[in-house]
């Protein structure tokens, strides 16, 4: 009915508007007596109980609302001949003619359909009552909660198998992401992550380490985490890793609908290292110097007590709002969204800002013949990074003396020479460190595709799509040092930019073939696709100026002001998928990539897979009150690893010399050129994978799981090896050699322990255990090999406290085994003669426990009472060790009274241990970092309706709650594949509080 709508035939007279105001008065007169209103409880069919969010409206109009938290609705309604509509996901709509009723209660049945959960796999999706590989989605009611910076986070904890590292605390930084172990040593471990349908490259730009970042969590519906290869092999030749494929929010049916949430955050430091005070620094001085008779060093001691770490951190403030609207606008289907993030860091001048927004439409057309759906995302972040060397420096400057002084270097105390001027290699005031510079990046992306969906007319189970996709990423950013600054005072400050951008476009084709052959109980569907994606990185190479920017710093001026490294991947895929009697299934593909990293004799690879699965539970419990849910899954596939960091490995390359390395012949330099060592027949690492799997679910499914067993065996391993003198220009090469194999179990077990009216209980546990070894590292056996030394320190020159080994995980330490008292003290420089050769060299040193964890654990848990809510994760971590670089370092007297005449402060492990010297070898260091970390803590509450239709929840979350451990540093969690910890920019915990408005 429409109103207030002039009819423009009337003419302006008298008797015109008469007319026209008694029909204005029959039409709202006949309104005012029909209108009426119904009110109602609305129950869900399985259980009694009464559903919340029932959308209630008047079919024909966009009059509508819905139920509240016990499932009561009102709503006016026109007439007796009005229709209400009852919706609700998974739920059978219902309509319902209102006549003469007043109440009308409705009970809302499962829709069958809808209740076939969807799982978005490799160039689709599937039911997940029919995935053959080892699938696991995410969806976002089921994401990790609080305090969320950047999407990997999401999954923390939730995925058996998954473990996502924070490489620390500073705000907007990213995690390392590993699926199931390891399965490279040189290459990245790094899974591919895929967003609506655009394989992206994982790494960083100039301005941000974290791509990932730029992506609005809020944006994103669900996270699809591909573990397996027969799952994974559609992606090929990038698939060794596993894959994570991110599904942004889309249109919906009905009306619009707005939602506006905002939150507020504090971040605090809760772990700090421990270090000596300024009153035990002034005692152990003291006494040596009673003991020795020498007070140089207690005449260098200051006064104060200053705690330097109290100096650089602090507590962080940070807010973060989101507005979307999304429904039908005449017939199309559209979400579009806006959001603002800004983040303090705990280490004081760092920040994080993100301005985002995302538009999603999915029209029809052709009688939905052609089904359209345009994505296309934005992000502006701005950085200011902090200068993480502010945290190593806090932990070395003296206690005794005072954070600001009377000098040339702004006032912030620095060791001073006889004339007055900085003390070379003594240190620098942290908080100098970060006051006095100013590096700050902008890094902007648009990444988005068109996809076009066509159904043939003439052959109605076959669809042609083709989606074109890009991904352009720029990031710029200034790195300004004091000139006053103690770190840069000889070239009187540094004045840096950077500059880079990235382009990465993707061009899709494929066929999809879908037939329910019914005479024969048989369904397949079949996949052809054509991909052809195109990656360039353009760089910008700048000198480095004084602060002024007037005087370019002599030996920073680039060889090349630009760069433009390039590579394409060329892909047919082909894939079928059979269903037998709807409970036998099989999957098989193939996927031949060409990738021009290689050479054109090495740069195709053909990756394959095929699994099969038997729904038990069909077969055998079908008649079972008790299986609910029984699937046997078996899997074999191949993948490869193209991710290596080097575009054009197989070619000869040589490197320029700099402006401070040339030739001289009489008045001229010349520049020269060295060659680098290459392997011209350079080729992919490939990832065979085995995979057996069963889903089980018990009690209609209160009780729901999975185990798998699976195995990852590498080959062609890619790793630097030594090679032979004159071989090549190097005596180390960048080749194919060696393999390793990854063993494994994963376990999920999800609950429902109480599922009642107003009260649902829910507990989920994952578990992993797994083990990896190096199986060969040569191409030929030498008796004499003992391995690849890796993971540097920070101590000595050229010390490596590991070795990738045969038969060892990799990056196991090789250490020397340490000697005690009979108290238990280590004794300083002693260590086991273990060749009793009478002497200890090199051929003492041991293999003695690895960084990576044997098992992952992760559980989580919600409750939902009546309009409250409360969930709670965490996560741990067993067997794995880490290397206290920290303690190895600054435990020691040596470092205490420092030869240059310098008081550094040292760990409180000194006064245990009395070493005067480093010992950084010794197993003493090697500690067990096993941990269990509570994630998060979140408590909501839902107010309902606080004006109009608009409602209200309130939530509140901890985040980083607590953690238990043995490990005596700052974090028994740590992002390095070395194990090698040098204390890391500290994980905050988090406190928020937010509220979200529907309407």
């Amino acid at each position: 009915m429409q109103k207030n709508k002039r009819n423009r035939n009337l003419r302006s007279s008298t008797s015109g508007f008469g007319i026209f105001a008694v029909f204005l008065l029959m039409i709202f007169g006949n309104v005012a007596f029909a209108q009426k209103t119904i009110t109602g409880k609305v129950t869900d069919a399985t259980d009694k109980s009464e559903m919340i969010g029932v959308t209630v409206s008047v079919k024909g109009t966009t009059v509508g609302t819905q139920t509240d938290l016990s499932g009561n609705y009102s709503i006016a309604v026109p007439n007796n001949q009005a229709i209400l509509v009852y919706s609700f996901i998974g739920k059978t709509s219902k309509e319902v003619l209102v006549g003469t009723q007043t109440a009308i209660n409705v009970v809302l049945v499962d829709d069958s359909k809808l209740l076939e959960e969807v799982v978005v796999v490799a160039y689709g999706t599937r039911k997940k009552a029919d995935l053959t590989g080892s699938v696991i989605a995410v969806n976002s009611k089921d994401f990790q909660k609080g305090n969320i910076q950047s999407s990997e986070q999401l999954l923390q904890g939730k995925v058996a198998g998954l473990q996502v590292t924070s490489g620390g605390g500073s705000a907007g930084g990213g995690s390392t992401i590993r699926i199931r172990g390891t399965a490279s040593l040189n290459a990245s471990n790094d899974p591919l992550i895929v967003i609506d349908g655009i394989p992206v490259e994982g790494n960083g730009i100039a301005g941000s380490a974290n791509l990932l970042n730029t992506i609005n969590p809020n944006d994103i519906e669900s996270m699809s985490v591909l573990k397996d290869a027969s799952a994974a092999a559609l992606y090929g030749s990038r698939a060794s890793n596993g894959v994570i494929i991110i599904t942004t929010k889309k249109g919906t049916s009905g009306k619009p609908t707005f939602n506006f949430n905002t939150a507020v955050s504090a971040s605090e430091v809760f772990t700090k290292v421990d270090v000596l005070t300024g009153d035990q620094v002034r005692e152990i001085i003291t006494a040596r110097a009673a003991k020795t008779g020498d007070n140089t060093y207690k005449n260098l001691l200051g006064t104060e007590n200053t705690d330097w770490q109290d100096q650089i951190f602090r507590t962080a403030l940070g807010t973060d709002n989101n507005l979307s609207a999304g429904g039908t606008y005449k017939k199309v289907p559209f979400r579009v969204s806006l959001g603002y993030s800004n983040q303090n860091g705990i280490l004081k001048t760092n920040n994080f800002n993100r301005t985002s927004a995302a538009i999603n439409l999915s029209p029809k057309f052709l009688d939905n013949a052609l089904a359209v759906n345009v994505n296309l995302k934005l992000a502006n972040t701005n950085n200011r990074f902090a200068d993480e060397g502010a945290i190593g420096s806090a932990l070395r400057m003296d206690p005794t003396k005072p954070v600001m002084t009377d000098n040339p270097y702004g006032g912030y105390y620095q060791w001073l020479d006889g004339q007055g001027k900085y003390k070379q290699l003594s240190g620098f005031n942290p908080l100098g460190l970060l006051e006095q510079r100013d590096n700050t990046s902008t890094v902007n992306r648009l990444i988005g595709n068109i996809e076009l969906d066509y159904k043939l007319p003439f052959l109605p189970d076959l669809h042609v799509r083709t989606n074109l996709g890009l991904d352009n990423t720029k990031g710029s950013g200034t790195d300004l040092i004091n000139a006053l600054s103690a770190t840069n005072y000889l070239t009187n400050g540094r004045l840096t930019d950077y500059k880079q951008g990235k382009s990465n476009k993707l061009w899709d084709v494929s066929l999809f073939y879908e037939k329910d052959l019914a005479s024969i109980k048989s369904k397949i569907d079949v996949l052809a696709l054509h991909s052809y994606q195109d990656f360039v990185t353009n760089v910008f190479n700048f000198p480095a100026f004084s602060a002024d920017g007037k005087t370019i710093i002599p030996g920073t001026e680039p060889i090349f002001a630009t760069d433009k490294p390039q590579y394409r991947l060329d892909s047919y895929l082909g894939r079928v998928n059979y269903t037998f009697m709807g409970k036998y299934l099989a999957t098989a593909s193939i996927r031949r990539d060409a990738s021009s990293k290689f050479s054109p004799a090495t740069r195709v690879g053909y990756f394959p897979a095929v699994a099969l699965a038997w729904k038990v539970r069909d077969d055998i419990f079908s008649n079972s009150k008790i299986v609910s849910d029984m699937k046997l899954r078996v899997g074999y596939g191949v993948t490869g690893q193209q991710d290596f960091g080097q575009y054009y490995p197989y070619m000869a390359r040589y490197a320029q010399s700099t402006a401070t390395a040339q030739y001289q012949f009489g008045d001229k330099f010349y520049t020269f050129y060295r060659p680098a060592a290459f392997d011209a027949n350079i080729s992919w690492e490939t990832t065979t994978t085995k995979n057996l799997g069963l889903d089980f679910g018990f009690a209609n499914n209160r009780i729901s799981g999975t185990v798998e067993l699976f195995q990852k065996d590498t080959k062609d391993l890619l790793a630097t090896v030594p090679v032979a003198y004159g071989s090549t220009f190097d005596i180390n090469l960048f080749t194919n050699v060696g393999s390793l194999t990854n063993k494994g179990v994963e376990v999920v077990l999800n609950t429902t322990p109480i599922k009642k009216d107003k009260l649902r209980w829910d507990l989920g546990f994952n578990f992993t255990k797994n083990n990896t070894q190096i199986t060969a590292l040569r191409k030929q056996e030498d008796p004499n090999f003992t391995g690849i030394p890796v993971s540097g320190i920070s101590g000595g020159t050229g010390n490596s406290i590991g070795l990738h080994a045969i038969g060892q995980w990799p990056y196991t330490y090789y250490v020397f085994q340490q000697v005690y008292d009979e108290n238990g003290t280590p004794l300083e420089g002693v260590y086991v003669d273990r060749n009793t050769d009478g002497q200890i060299n090199d051929a003492d040193r041991y293999l003695f426990q690895k960084p990576a964890p044997t098992m992952l654990f992760g559980v989580n848990t919600s409750l939902n009472y009546n309009k409250f809510t409360f969930s709670a994760s965490g996560h741990a971590m067993v067997g794995n060790y880490l290397y206290n670089n920290l303690q190895s370092e600054r435990s020691v007297l040596r470092n205490l009274i420092d030869p240059l005449l310098v008081i550094n402060n040292a760990t409180t492990l000194l006064t245990k241990t009395n070493f005067f010297n480093n010992r950084y070898l010794s197993d003493y260091y090697i500690e067990n970092a096993s941990f269990f970390r509570l994630d998060n803590v979140n408590v909501g509450y839902y107010v309902g309706k606080v004006f109009g239709n608009t409602t209200l929840s309130l939530n509140a979350s901890v985040n980083n709650v607590f953690f238990v451990t043995k490990y005596s540093g700052l974090d028994p969690e740590n992002s390095s594949a070395s194990g090698v910890d040098n204390t890391i920019y500290p994980r905050p915990r988090v406190y928020s509080f937010g509220l979200n408005f529907d309407f």
